[in-house]
């Protein structure tokens, strides 16, 4: 993380519960209207620097089998 959205994401979670809400309405429209280009190579970058963090054994890993089970409780 940059220090600019550092100082950004500090300066954004003093705002009113409202306001933050306003904020991150905005904000994610905004990548709603990205290109098809744009938003596919953020997917991946993200892929790779999750993948990079869990070869590094920063992220750790689950199986598919506990997340789906997970998922399924969380929804009952």
């Amino acid at each position: 993380m940059s220090p600019d959205l550092k100082q950004c994401e500090a300066h954004a979670l003093k705002l009113s519960p409202k306001d933050r809400a306003i904020l991150a309405e905005r904000l994610i429209t905004s990548l709603d209207s990205l290109e098809g280009s744009e938003n596919e190579q953020l997917w991946l970058d993200e892929a790779e620097r999750r993948y990079k963090g869990y070869r590094k054994g920063k992220i750790p890993a689950r199986s598919a089998r506990d997340v789906l089970r997970e998922a399924r409780t969380a929804i009952k």
